[in-house]
């Protein structure tokens, strides 16, 4: 049995909504990001290289050029896809430049979905009036926010420049309007350990979410922590230990919370460590295998 034995998927969700699969492709509509132009600092997060599953800007292609190039780049087709803006800050820009880049991205009647990913601190009332008229036309929109951990001293640590409040907020407003949140989560932060990530956890259940993404906290080239990495000063989870860590946050989530995401993965020579991270299926495997052996979603909060 597969992941979706276990755990309320994404793919599980669509696919009972719209009777296929649907797929996702993704778009770098050039934005950048506060923590990089010097708005708020420059360098980024300490974990981020952004060239690690984007094309760092490389891309002369329009959006719908981009969309077009993704279709034919995936192994199975769909009739139905959902238009992700993946890269940087996706709601960082001025008002009338976001509504003709979401606008162009829709405009297709194969796209069925809008999915945001943004920072937490970036999201104006107006942009979510924006996404909620999408929302009201039809279109399923999703606003994913990077929080990676509910700890404001891990947030100061690797450079994220916005705290846990700002989360809150945004998320508050966001889902008084309807909109759906998918908040991103990093396991194996420095610093922190499976406590700290069920700690974050019970802070994002307390505010509100939809959806969650679950990211192991994987080097890549060009980032801040590749220099502490080759110092020998990172210690990164082996995959037993994330497997158990996901398992559990898993099952202390309840069931009408979609995962969109247990784990991730990037490319060598891109990825540094841990080696686990540049197979698609390791991480995948290993939390199916600790889902069979202590049980799925919710199992903690069953009474």
């Amino acid at each position: 049995m597969g992941l979706d034995s276990y755990v309320n998927t994404f793919g599980s969700v669509c696919k009972q909504k719209y009777g296929e699969r649907i797929r996702k492709l993704t778009i770098d509509a050039k934005f950048t990001c506060p923590n990089r132009d010097g708005t708020l600092g420059k360098g980024g997060c300490t974990y981020c290289n952004v060239a690690s599953f984007s094309h760092e800007h490389k891309t002369e292609l329009s959006i719908q050029e981009q969309l077009a190039q993704g279709r034919e780049r995936l192994s199975t087709k769909s009739s139905k896809y959902i238009a992700y803006f993946q890269a940087y800050t996706s709601t960082y820009d001025e008002y009338l430049v976001l509504k003709q880049k979401y606008g162009e991205a829709i405009q297709d009647n194969d796209i069925v979905g809008l999915c945001v990913g943004t920072r937490p601190d970036c999201v104006p009332d107006d942009v979510l009036e924006l996404l909620v008229g999408y929302q009201n036309d039809g279109v399923d929109v999703w606003l994913e926010l990077g929080l990676q951990s509910a700890n404001d001293n891990t947030l100061k640590k690797i450079n994220r420049g916005h705290n846990f409040a700002a989360y809150e907020d945004t998320v508050k407003r966001a889902r008084r309007l309807g909109i759906k949140v998918c908040t991103h989560l990093i396991l194996g932060l420095p610093g922190e350990e499976h406590t700290d990530y069920l700690e974050t956890l019970n802070k994002v259940l307390a505010v509100g979410v939809d959806g969650l993404k679950l990211h192991p906290l994987h080097i890549v080239e060009g980032s801040t922590m590749a220099k502490a990495w080759r110092n020998d000063k990172m210690t990164l989870l082996e995959l037993d230990s994330y497997a158990y860590s996901v398992g559990e946050l898993i099952r202390n989530t309840p069931t009408d919370v979609i995962f969109h995401r247990v784990t991730a993965y990037a490319k060598k020579p891109m990825l540094l460590g841990p080696d686990w991270c540049a197979y698609r299926w390791n991480g995948l495997v290993a939390i199916v295998d600790d889902l069979k052996q202590k049980g799925g979603q919710g199992a903690y909060l069953q009474s």
